[in-house]
């Protein structure tokens, strides 16, 4: 029993472990979080000169697409400062309040940027409305003028953000705040060169809320994404109910996976914990490190932690009457492969 008490201490994995993981992750992180900073940043800036300058012009022009458009930078210019941000923030090292790191404030910097862009879309919704009811001069010389230039800045923008991590969500929501921008500088150019050929002033709204749909559509995919993680929820390209079967096909002396929780810290730092059964005859720390193993290779999840039990599961109890029941969570079956383990008494 003591040599069985030995194998599960040393294998279940402490602070100090998850110490060591933190500095392997900064150290393979670092240099990619470096590079997509600076590319943010290079964003933000080219973002919020462009958004003075389509201001004005928005203004002077009486055009709701560019003013849409300026609007969209601004928000724009907001969420690449945050996003800048929270790449300075997820470079802080972990403490005893946020075991994690700060990791996770770039995914919430991006959950608010996707809220940010439906608001935006509602706002240009909203206001093409009153022009079709109300049409408005819009002077077409000056609107093509700021349109044509806003749309060289947003490719270039959208080009710097665009060689980044893709996986990144902080860096997703920029980009889809960016090509937003790229699409409003499109409609904006289509409607002067409309409005300058024909007159028929209604295209600057109607081009304006067909830029708010496909905004609505990006802004989902980004909410629906980052809220996943949020939500503490599976990788999204992980199935969770063949890992079980896998992990004791392929590992030697492992019985049984149950109590399988897998979630996310951010896209890149996928993590799970699961509850071992293994054969009376295991070695404990062979088939731990054969589970964490086959976790990273084949199913991408860097770090795993593993709970090593022979026969009985350590989260069941005895009642009075000397059966034994599961004390879980309702919700604690995820990946439970169940056996005829739980018939076998604790070794001795």
């Amino acid at each position: 029993m003591s040599d069985r008490r030995t194998m599960h201490d040393d294998h279940h994995p402490s602070g100090d472990h998850g110490h060591h993981h933190g500095h392997s992750h900064n150290a393979i992180g670092g240099h990619a979080h470096g590079a997509n900073e600076r590319r943010m940043t290079i964003a933000a800036i080219l973002t919020g000169a462009f958004m003075l300058a389509e201001v004005v012009g928005g203004l002077w022009s009486g055009s709701l697409a560019l003013l849409a458009d300026a609007g969209h930078m601004l928000t724009d210019f907001a969420a690449l400062g945050l996003g800048v941000i929270a790449f300075r923030l997820t470079r802080k090292p972990r403490d005893d309040r946020r075991t994690y790191g700060y990791d996770r404030f770039e995914v919430l910097v991006a959950f608010v940027n996707g809220l940010a862009l439906f608001a935006i879309a509602a706002l240009i919704v909203y206001e093409a409305w009153h022009r079709l009811e109300q049409p408005a001069a819009i002077l077409g010389g000056p609107m093509l003028a700021i349109a044509a230039a806003g749309l060289l800045v947003n490719v270039a923008v959208f080009f710097v953000l665009h060689g980044g991590d893709r996986e990144n969500l902080n860096m997703r929501g920029a980009l889809l705040h960016v090509m937003g921008d790229l699409l409003g500088s499109v409609a904006a150019l289509a409607a002067a060169l409309v409005i300058l050929l024909t007159g028929w002033t209604p295209i600057d709204p109607i081009l304006s809320v067909l830029v708010a749909l496909l905004l609505l559509a990006s802004a989902y995919r980004l909410v629906r994404d980052a809220g996943q993680v949020l939500l503490e929820g599976a990788p999204t390209d992980l199935a969770v109910e063949a890992v079980a079967p896998h992990l004791t096909r392929q590992v030697a002396g492992l019985r049984e996976v149950h109590h399988l929780h897998a979630w996310t810290i951010t896209p890149e730092r996928k993590m799970a914990t699961l509850h071992a059964c293994l054969e009376e005859d295991s070695d404990a720390m062979a088939v731990t490190r054969a589970i964490k193993a086959e976790m990273r290779e084949a199913f991408g999840i860097g770090h795993t932690t593993v709970e090593i039990e022979y026969g009985i599961c350590a989260d069941e109890v005895e009642d009075g009457c000397g059966h034994r029941e599961h004390a879980h969570h309702p919700h604690d079956h995820a990946g439970h492969t169940h056996s005829d383990h739980h018939a076998h008494a604790a070794p001795v």
